[in-house]
């Protein structure tokens, strides 16, 4: 297994910045020969060349599940980030088939690695593996990975779109659809997809032994999409699939697919060597080297500000400079006090349980380890001539003192509030809203910086959607204890008697507590807006800067018009205009 991780890593730094940016690519124009396939090795970087698409991929989804749900915001800072309006009219629900870049990206992104993992899949059934010195099964695994990979960007098409079309062949296009199809339809295929493939992926062998199958489907991997698939099941087709959820996320506790476990670290799985963590189940390999998507740019690297490098120290960090995309939706006002919402509030929601360990302001600590994961207040560092600096805003005079709140402080005491007591998107500065690193930003000086690679499952995942379904089938006690299996690791043994669930603790766990802890555990992971559609609260709840939507059609986007242009025989989703 060694091997093919090798092979990937390669192959992940000839195509990360060539073929990925282009939307409009002829896939394997020179891959893609009869005289391609020689040796074993080139049957592998075949196999694998769409697992890189699908990394790159990942980005848009993180802005649609992020910037429309209630925890992350962009708000306006000195003139930055108004573009056009875009970020407000994502955090608004007021987006349509003009307006929709991320949308539009979500789909031809989805779309190309199917078709990528189409080809593939036709490819290696024309193969003989004994040709290749391979057996049966080890050519059934690529196969079945190259299916799990599709019926993973099937997963993300129906939960942003629901109705699309269905391609399951790249050298025959009568197999396919040119309409869409019925959201069932797309449900039933990744389901029999992934049930049939579960039996011909690999299994994890034993603990400490994620490294050598990081960036591989496993039978673990596969049971985690069907989790996913069922937990959401109401929300996509309209039938409760809570016991096939249940049932499937009890088999991979259980161990039936490879051993994992829980992390003592709430940052293990994000750290630079969580290909050795046993709570990661699917990560794509990220190396400074190769390819880092989610240290680039939209994702985990604009979660800072602007001249964080200063106090990180990854000056010479190949992803450019900070930026100040993301921070946390503010806790309060622009008198102080704190907001009513019912949602949002996500550095609230932390604070509600004292001493957690996230909530320590993010520091390196040397020799590749980190605390915290929060940016806030002051942020000072030691310049090359050996004085004690703050961090400044990028353009105006000001030292930053990052707030729970948005608007426009300047160089404001800490204890002072503006005369300016509107509070929106577009009001903020670069004080506005605490900062966070989910993934660690390591020196120049660090082995680590930037090695993190992308955790897309983990264990927790599947202990929390366990949970869920048994509160929902009113088992309180047997969910708390579940939650608490991962909970206990983010607080000092001192509170755990307020903080874990009852029994065990004194906390009280309901479906409104329920969602919160979704939002603490996955904050900033790329899947809130899913949850808070769950639980009813995506179009009808109200959170900063939010209020309740005109209808639920928002709970799925738009098709974008040059997508309508291209295929005639799409309609538009309902709630749109054409």
């Amino acid at each position: 297994m060694k091997l093919i991780r090798n092979i990937a890593a390669s192959l992940v730094c000839v195509a990360a910045f060539s073929s990925c940016t282009d939307l409009n690519e002829t896939l394997y124009d020179q891959v893609g020969s009869e005289n391609y396939y020689n040796s074993k090795s080139d049957v592998i970087r075949a196999a694998l060349r769409p697992f890189e698409h699908a990394y790159w991929s990942v980005q848009s989804r993180h802005v649609l599940n992020e910037l429309t749900a209630d925890q992350l915001i962009t708000p306006t800072r000195d003139g930055w980030w108004d573009d056009g309006g875009k970020w407000r009219r994502l955090h608004h629900h007021e987006w349509n088939v003009e307006d929709g870049g991320d949308a539009q990206t979500e789909w031809n992104g989805c779309f190309q690695g199917i078709m990528q993992c189409n080809y593939v899949i036709e490819d290696l059934a024309k193969l003989d593996p004994a040709k290749f010195g391979m057996t049966k099964s080890e050519m059934d695994n690529f196969t079945a990975q190259n299916r799990t990979l599709r019926a993973w960007f099937y997963l993300r098409l129906l939960d942003a779109f629901r109705n699309i079309p269905l391609a399951v062949s790249f050298n025959d296009p009568s197999l396919n659809t040119q309409g869409q199809v019925e959201p069932k339809r797309i449900f039933d295929f990744i389901e029999a997809e992934l049930k049939e493939c579960l039996p011909l992926l690999i299994v994890k062998e034993g603990l400490g032994n994620q490294s050598m199958i990081q960036g591989q489907w496993t039978q673990a991997g596969a049971a985690a999409l069907l989790v996913r698939l069922y937990l959401n099941a109401e929300v996509y087709i309209g039938e409760e699939r809570y016991k096939d959820c249940e049932t499937y996320a009890q088999a991979i506790l259980d161990g039936t697919y490879g051993p994992y476990e829980v992390a003592d670290r709430w940052d293990e799985a994000f750290d630079w060597n969580n290909d050795t963590s046993d709570e990661v189940i699917f990560g794509f390999p990220g190396s400074q080297g190769y390819s880092y998507w989610h240290y680039g740019s939209d994702m985990y690297w604009w979660t800072v500000p602007a001249r964080a490098r200063y106090y990180f120290k990854d000056n010479k960090a190949k992803a450019g400079d900070h930026n100040t995309k993301y921070a946390a939706s503010p806790s309060y006002d622009l008198n102080g006090n704190l907001y009513t919402y019912e949602l949002g509030m996500p550095v609230q929601n932390f604070r509600k349980y004292a001493g957690d360990e996230r909530m320590k302001l993010y520091r390196n600590l040397g020799n590749n380890k980190r605390e915290g994961m929060f940016i806030y207040g002051y942020i000072e560092y030691v310049d090359e001539n050996g004085a004690t600096k703050r961090l400044r805003a990028p353009e105006l005079p000001y030292d930053l003192y990052i707030r729970d709140a948005v608007g426009p402080f300047g160089g404001m005491d800490p204890n002072k509030w503006p005369a300016q007591k509107t509070s929106t998107l577009q009001t903020g500065d670069h004080n506005s809203g605490w900062h966070f690193a989910k993934y660690p930003f390591y020196s120049d000086d660090e082995s680590g910086q930037m090695e993190s690679d992308y955790t897309e499952v983990r264990l927790p995942e599947i202990i929390y959607s366990l949970a869920e379904c048994k509160l929902r089938a009113g088992n309180k006690i047997d969910a708390a204890k579940l939650l608490n299996s991962v909970r206990r690791r983010n607080y000092p043994a001192e509170n755990l008697d307020d903080n874990l669930y009852a029994p065990e603790g004194r906390a009280e766990l309901n479906d409104k507590e329920m969602l919160d802890e979704w939002g603490r555990e996955f904050f900033a992971e790329g899947r809130r807006r899913i949850d808070l559609i769950r639980f009813g609260k995506f179009s009808t709840g109200s959170w900063w800067d939010k209020t309740p939507d005109e209808g639920r059609h928002t709970e799925i986007f738009p098709i974008m018009r040059p997508i309508l242009n291209a295929n005639t025989q799409l309609v538009q989703n309902p709630g749109y205009s054409n």
